[in-house]
């Protein structure tokens, strides 16, 4: 096609055919699977409640009007949290067999390759770009080898001591004999006693929240300055790179 007849082309059809040749690629990789897709937002539904209604278990309402047996809404803002909190458990255990049966990017979840010495090296390359000291991240089709770290430590490992905890006071109403008493039991006196459970369930909730505050800051901030996808891939299951 001459220079011309492409003029007179990109004129009639309203295309920039310089632009388009300099423009940059942008290349997609199908990462996440419709249940881990489906799981992760369940899964930040679960954890809002549960961190709203936590609080306001741990620190209730100082007084509500009228008579007493007019007003039941700390036993809702209870119930909520213990559906939340089933949900979570049942979630995960949906989530390990996805594991098992999903493909290998449903299992960065559950291990860290800590023994790698490469592993390592992209870690630190990664807390460079972090700190604002390197002028690119690494592009990686899955978790990058930090996020990977912070999901397995400060998200699968806390969410199991939180759901421990949990039916463990739970377990304490259902009272002995109940399934989540005869499973969970245990956890009280090895923690010493209930109160020091309920104080360090409720320390765990906070150090959730600040593991969800920095992970949705380094998604979002990974969609405007890494030129990669993060959080539509979790939505549309691809992943893409700007060139």
């Amino acid at each position: 096609m001459s220079a011309t007849t492409s003029e007179k082309l990109s004129h009639a059809t309203g295309i920039d055919e310089g632009a388009v040749a300099h423009g940059r690629s942008i290349k997609s990789v199908y990462v996440y699977e419709a249940p881990v897709r489906i799981w992760h937002w369940i899964n930040a539904l679960a954890i809002t409640v549960l961190a709203l209604t936590g609080f306001f278990i741990g620190s209730p309402l100082p007084t509500q009007p009228g008579e007493a047996s007019a007003n039941f809404l700390m036993g809702y803002i209870r119930f909520a949290h213990f559906a939340a909190g089933y949900l979570l458990a049942v979630g995960l255990i949906g989530r390990i067999y996805w594991a098992i049966v999903g493909n290998h990017h449903a299992r960065e979840l559950f291990w860290v390759p800590l023994l790698t010495r490469a592993y390592w090296i992209e870690v630190f390359g990664m807390l460079k770009w972090y700190a604002f000291m390197s002028p690119r991240p690494g592009r990686y089709v899955g978790h990058n080898p930090l996020a990977r770290f912070a999901m397995f430590f400060g998200y699968l490992l806390l969410t199991l001591f939180m759901i421990c905890t949990g039916f463990a006071l739970y377990g304490e109403g259902a009272q002995m004999g109940s399934w989540q008493e005869r499973m969970f039991g245990w956890v009280i006196p090895l923690m010493g006693q209930s109160q020091d459970v309920h104080t360090w369930h409720h320390l765990g909730m906070w150090a959730l929240i600040v593991f969800v505050i920095l992970h949705v800051y380094a998604a979002i901030r990974e969609d405007i300055m890494g030129r990669s996808s993060v959080v539509s891939t979790m939505i549309s299951g691809h992943r893409t790179f700007k060139d």
